[in-house]
Parts: structure tokens; sequence; C-alpha cells
């Protein structure tokens, strides 16, 4: 099977490309700060799904990049969560967005245990 039939890759894709092009309604100053931190966050959580899933023969380097994901996923949500703030014309956009980090966070936990308790060495 290929990783591009998992749920949180395809999840985690749609969402870094929506967030990716949501990063540019900033204003300019912003977009090479925040901006740049927010796009390189969402990167790094589909990236991470691909990388330990092209390590899957090892159960552990799969949780370990699966980890990895969840944490640039957490981090994305802060990310989110302080534009929100910081730019209230913008809120209801980083809103959806961060809520929608914040499930597929859930969906990158369980995956992970599902890793734990059932995938072979």
């Amino acid at each position: 099977m290929s990783y591009t039939k998992l749920d949180i890759y395809n999840t985690s894709f749609e969402l870094f490309i929506e967030t990716h092009r949501l990063t540019f309604k900033l204003p300019k100053h912003e977009t090479y700060e925040l901006g740049s931190q927010l796009r390189r966050s969402s990167d790094s959580v589909v990236t991470n799904i691909v990388e330990g899933y092209g390590r899957k023969t090892y159960k552990g380097e799969l949780i370990r990049f699966s980890v990895y994901s969840q944490g640039s996923c957490d981090e994305t949500v802060c990310h989110l969560s302080k534009l929100a703030i910081l730019y209230p014309e913008l809120n209801s956009e980083f809103k959806n967005k961060a809520e929608q980090y914040q499930l597929l966070g859930g969906k990158i936990n369980n995956f992970i245990k599902y890793v734990q308790l059932s995938w072979r060495s």
C-alpha cells in the first residue's frame, strides 16, 4: 500500500495547500515572518508522514516520524492561533484551519496507537 492511501496523508496534504495559500493573505511583512513559519510547520506535518511511511519496514521509525508529524501539527495550530489574534480580519479563516489541524492531530494520534498495537515489526 502507498502512503497516498492514508487518510492522514491526504488530509495533511490538502490542509498544507490551503494553509500555504492562506498565508499570502497576510500583510507583506508577516508573509516572511510568522507566515513562513506556518508554511514550514504545515509542510512538516505531511512530509514526516511520507518519510515515516517510507521507513515502515522499521516499526519504530514509522512511529518516530508520525510523532514528529503530530508535533508539527501542534506547532501549526499554535501559529494559526497567534495569527487569528493578530489579524482579526482573517480570524475566522485561521480559526477554521486551526480546528481542522486539531482534528488531524487526533487522527495522527490514532494512527500512532494503531501502529503501536497492531503493526508487525
